[in-house]
Order: C-alpha cells, then structure tokens, then sequence
C-alpha cells in the first residue's frame, strides 16, 4: 500500500455506528425529572401521606436492586431504573394507604419488590422484562389487597394535614351513576375539567393533575426521548372509542352512539400517565414506528373496552400490560428494511 492511500483504509466496526450522548443514565433521570411536576402536585393535593408512600416505593425498589445486582459485583442503582420504577409505583397508588395499620403500610413496600425482583431481575435485568415493572408491582397490589388499593383520599390542598377523609374517583362515579351524578358532585362542567386539569379530585397520586403531567410530556417530546407515535395513538383511539360508545341515556341507561365526552376520559384516571410515561417505555413496546402506532392503538381500544364494558372502572393498566405481551409480535410484523439489501428476480438477497 502506497504512502497516499495510506490514511483511506476502510475500517469495519461493530455497529451501532451512529452514536449519542444520551446513556440510559441520561435518560431515565430525565424522566425521572419530568414526573416531578405531577409528584408536586400529588404531594400538594394529598399531604405528606403522598410523599411517605412514594419515597418509600422509592427506597424499598433501590435497596431492592441494590441486593439483585451486590451478588454480581455490578451495582445499577446509580442508573435511574429502579428510582423511577419507585416512582411510577408511587404515583400509582392512593394515599390511604399511609398509615400506621400494619395491615396497610406493607402493600408499597411488597409492591415494590414485585415490581423490581419479579417483574424486573427474573427476567434478565433491565432490557430483557417483558412487562412494565412497575405496573405490575400496581396490578399485583391490587389483586392481592383490592380493599385497600380502592379507597381513595379527598384532595385536601394542605401539605401537613393528615386528615384521611375518602371520596370517589370520577371515573369510579361515571360508572357506577352516570355522567348526570359527575356533573352533580361537582356542581357544572367546568368545575368538573377544572378539577380534572388541576388535580383537586379522588385518585392514585401522581395521576390527578392532568397540566401537569402534560408538563411532563411536552418536556420529553422536546427532548425526543418519546416520540408522538404510542401516546398520540393510544389517546386518539381512546377520545374516538369514548365519542361513539361512551354516552348513555339519563333516563334508560342504554347506550347513545355518538354522544361521549372524549375530554372527560382523557383527563380522567391513569390515562395520561399511562400513555405518556409508561405505555412509552423503551423495553416493553415496540422500536419500530409502525408498531407503535398500532401499539398505542391497541392501548387506546382496551382501556375503552374496561372502562365501558369491565367491572373495573379504570382499564389503562390492564391494557398496557396486556399490550406489552405483543409487543415482540408487533415488532416481527414491521421488520426494518435492511440496508445494503437487493432484490433480484422477486429474490431479496
């Protein structure tokens, strides 16, 4: 090789060839960091029985992974996985649960390990889990201690009262009295969006305040680390589903065509933390974006499918968990198209 081709060498290296700053690290104390606009609130609304619980999933899911990952000489903690799946866990219950009863105060810690040992180490670590960790600490709370995972906290707006008054979720009294009853608790329906947009109402703590987990998405869109195609899919199939299945006649009951209030489901319940931080998750849906489309879609059509038609008046768990088995399937039915990759006589070689 002559001295002027000397630097012109083509030199193969293991892909990926296109790299980015942006570390798993990175990325989840990111959204870790988005999260905490709704975590305020919830602490707001909620007091410090709110916070209690969430630090606790929080701490009970780090000393979890700390212990998994001690044997193998390699500590993850520091990555922000198991802080945020200590997080979502915690936004994801009620209030009520803090309390000085023995027979309470466990289920965050049992939801925890579920979520960090089962869910999460047993099937491989961080990018091998086939569910969302945390929403599976949350579903085996709530099969196992159903009483307890539905009794909802009234929003008090007082950091330091400690006062356990219960209420109603929305979705709890659209399902068991109709629309005509919401709007009656509430006094009109703009009170009822309002409280629905701000938080001032019964539910899991991180989920209540609709603005700010938007606050939270729009930060992550502009970090493009979720892109439109899960969360925009799974809300606009469940706003279209809600318009035509979800109005009932006051007097009957039966159901109307035509005549639901999509707003009402989509700032209602787990809806938005759902489509935003959780159905988005990396390792448990699909990398392509065709696939997440049809994802999202299918999010969208079972969390309807709950909430109209199940005993349950909320569905958006169930569906991004069910959803989370298909995931791999999806992902087969939209493979990427090879690069370098030609066709000859019908024969792709």
């Amino acid at each position: 090789m002559d001295t002027a081709n000397k630097h012109k060498q083509l030199i193969v290296t293991v892909s990926p060839h296109i790299k980015s700053e942006d570390s798993v690290s990175r990325i989840m104390w990111t959204v870790n960091i988005s999260l905490l606009p709704a975590f305020v609130m919830g602490v707001y609304f909620f007091g410090p029985k709110a916070l209690y619980i969430t630090v606790l999933c929080i701490i009970t899911s780090l000393l979890s992974e700390y212990v998994l990952t001690k044997s193998r000489k390699k500590s993850t903690i520091s990555d922000g996985s198991a802080f945020l799946t200590g997080l979502l866990l915690g936004m994801n219950l009620p209030a009520s649960l803090w309390s000085f009863n023995p027979f309470t105060i466990h289920i965050p810690i049992i939801g925890s390990i579920v979520a960090v040992v089962i869910a999460k180490h047993l099937f491989g670590g961080l990018g091998y889990n086939v569910f969302n960790p945390a929403l599976i600490g949350r579903a085996f709370a709530l099969i196992s201690f159903p009483k307890a995972m539905t009794v909802w906290t009234a929003p008090t707006a007082a950091f330091l009262s400690m006062d356990a008054k219960t209420m109603a979720t929305p979705l709890g009294i659209l399902k068991e009295e109709g629309i005509g009853k919401l709007i009656e608790v509430f006094g009109d329906k703009i009170n009822l969006y309002t409280a629905l947009l701000l938080g001032h109402r019964g539910g899991s703590i991180g989920e209540t305040s609709a603005i700010a987990l938007l606050i939270g998405a729009a930060f992550l869109l502009f970090k493009r680390y979720i892109t439109w195609h899960i969360p925009f899919s799974f809300l606009g199939t469940a706003a279209l589903l809600a318009w035509v299945f979800g109005g009932k006649d006051p007097d009957t009951g039966k159901m109307l065509l035509f005549s639901g209030d999509p707003l009402l489901h989509l700032i209602s319940g787990g809806m938005l933390l759902g489509a935003f931080f959780m159905a988005t998750d990396y390792v448990t849906s699909p990398s392509l974006k065709k696939g997440q489309i049809v994802f999202g879609i299918g999010c969208g059509a079972l969390t309807m499918l709950i909430r109209l038609k199940g005993g349950y008046p909320e569905g958006v768990m169930f569906a991004i968990l069910i959803m989370n088995c298909f995931a791999p399937l999806i992902d087969r039915g939209f493979k990427a198209k090879v690069f370098g990759a030609v066709e000859a006589q019908g024969i792709k070689k």
